[in-house]
């Protein structure tokens, strides 16, 4: 039996390691070339090199897996722990470990619901780093005169907001084309948001004042990409403000809840863009009529306030009465005072004049006592230039004091004086003639204004004694009356009869060596 055994064992074929890797490895991949398997993410791993390495599992069995570079970035949704996902690919082997794994070419998650799922995981860890917080989220600018618009530039979106914005307010609108699902979406987006964030403000190209990232309804994988992470951050980090505008008014992306405000559709979004002109202008209408008619009761108020201040002011004319009156005792008394003045520096000058001479005299004994003292020290020839010098000046001492001169030039004084007095004399003649000239006016006025001239026009006065009557039953009350006439008096009854005129008092005779005093 050991024989045949060694004999059997002898005739089996022998192996190499890589033979049978090699075997198993075709047999494998022949008998599941193309396999879709359902299961829920485990261990995830993101090396450097781009590839994705993660295990699929469900309650009894791990299925390695991997996602090599190129497809994982075509993977319109990355793949997290715990996230139950159908994978589609084909079973190899790896031989340098002696295990066999799924090399994935679509990854995609198994139905909504563990999307929403996902998607909720996701939202409560963006929450707890404060991204949603409504303290970060900026207010909107009343009327941006750049707006910054991340979507399609061929889709139907575009049209909407800008025919709104035409309507509303023209402004000027900056597109940024990207693609707005499928797996280019989120990049684009994210880059589009960093990129109108980082223009120069006053730069060759304007950098906007609001941001719009609108798209149009869709399904939940089709509006995924705006729930990417990458995408929220951009939003949450945008120094402008954005304005979220995505899908429907019932859908909802991660996006809106980082955005500073979520409008639900792309025309509700140019709608809060901007305001309406037409209104602008109406409330700019009201407003002037509100100023003008605020301007007008204002003016009013403060016309009527200074007329009630004008009543309260006293005359011009008493104003200036009290100046006038002061100017005019000023006046009469410039020309004694002028005359009084004129006298006294006569006088003066006439005393300086009587001193002069005397003064002179002494003066030059002085001059002459000192000049012979000071000869006798000198020399003949420096006395002589003494002599000379004091000569000149003595000469131009005499010439000033020369008394034809000082009689000139009393002459010119006395010429000035007299002009100065003539001057003053006119004008107090010509305010002495203004004043009665204006005594003569005030004379006739009165006159005018006195009763004697309404006589003289046909009128009378009727008195009882002293007292003057005005009134039919004052002047039945009296026997006697006497009406003045401009010519005289007259005595008269109330009844009629006309009684005799009283005799009139003889006029004292002044007496003989009393004069007129007219």
């Amino acid at each position: 039996m050991n024989d045949l055994i060694d004999d059997d064992s002898g005739n089996a074929p022998e192996f190499t390691v890589s033979e049978i890797s090699g075997a198993v490895k075709r047999t494998v991949e022949g008998a599941f070339s193309h396999v879709r398997v359902r299961g829920e993410v485990g261990r995830l791993s993101l090396p450097r090199s781009g590839h994705i390495y993660l295990d699929l599992k469900d309650d009894r069995s791990v299925l390695a897996s991997v996602v090599w570079k190129g497809v994982a970035s075509r993977l319109t949704h990355q793949p997290e722990e715990g996230m139950e996902v159908i994978a589609t690919g084909r079973l190899t082997t790896f031989p340098g470990q002696s295990k066999y794994q799924l090399v994935i070419e679509d990854l995609q998650p198994a139905g909504a619901g563990a999307l929403m799922a996902m998607l909720e995981k996701r939202r409560k860890a963006l929450a707890a780093e404060g991204l949603f917080d409504d303290a970060r989220k900026q207010p909107l600018p009343f009327l941006p005169e750049v707006i910054g618009v991340v979507t399609s530039p061929s889709g139907a979106v575009i049209r909407d907001i800008l025919h709104r914005l035409r309507d509303r307010f023209p402004r000027k609108v900056l597109i940024w084309p990207v693609a707005v699902q499928g797996a280019k979406c989120a990049p684009e987006v994210a880059n589009a948001i960093r990129g109108f964030n980082a223009m120069t403000p006053g730069g060759a190209l304007p950098r906007p004042d609001l941001l719009i990232v609108a798209r149009g309804g869709g399904s939940l994988e089709d509006l995924w990409g705006f729930n990417e992470e990458a995408v929220v951050r951009a939003a949450a980090e945008s120094v402008i403000p954005l304005i979220s505008a995505v899908g429907h008014e019932t859908d909802t992306t991660l996006i809106d809840y980082a955005s500073d405000y979520r409008a639900p559709t792309p025309t509700g979004a140019a709608e809060k863009a901007v305001p309406v002109r037409l209104d602008m202008l109406n409330w700019l209408r009201q407003q002037e009529a509100v100023l003008s008619r605020g301007m007008t009761a204002a003016l009013t108020l403060r016309r009527q306030r200074l007329t009630d201040l004008g009543r309260s002011l006293p005359r011009p004319e008493a104003l200036m009465e009290p100046a006038r009156q002061r100017l005019d005792l000023a006046s009469l008394r410039l020309a004694p005072a002028l005359t009084s003045r004129t006298k006294d520096a006569r006088a003066q000058l006439e005393r300086l004049s009587a001193r002069l001479d005397p003064a002179l005299d002494r003066a030059v004994a002085r001059k002459r006592l000192a000049l012979g003292e000071r000869a006798a020290g000198l020399t003949p020839a420096r006395l002589a230039g003494v002599a000379r010098q004091g000569r000149r000046d003595l000469d131009r001492l005499a010439a000033r004091l020369d008394p034809q001169r000082l009689a000139a030039r009393v002459g010119v004084m006395e010429e000035r004086l007299a002009a100065a007095r003539a001057r003053f004399a006119q004008a107090a003649g010509l305010s002495v003639e203004r004043r009665r000239k204006a005594f003569d006016a005030l004379d006739r006025l009165h006159r005018t204004l006195g009763y004697t001239e309404t006589l003289e026009r046909g009128y009378a006065v009727i008195r009882a004694g002293d007292e003057v009557l005005t009134t039919k039953a004052a002047a039945s009350a009296h026997a006697l009356l006497e009406i003045q006439f401009a010519d005289g008096r007259l005595g008269v009854s109330p009844t009629g009869a006309t009684p005799k005129p009283a005799k009139k008092s003889a006029k004292p005779k002044p007496p003989k060596d009393q004069g007129s005093l007219f």
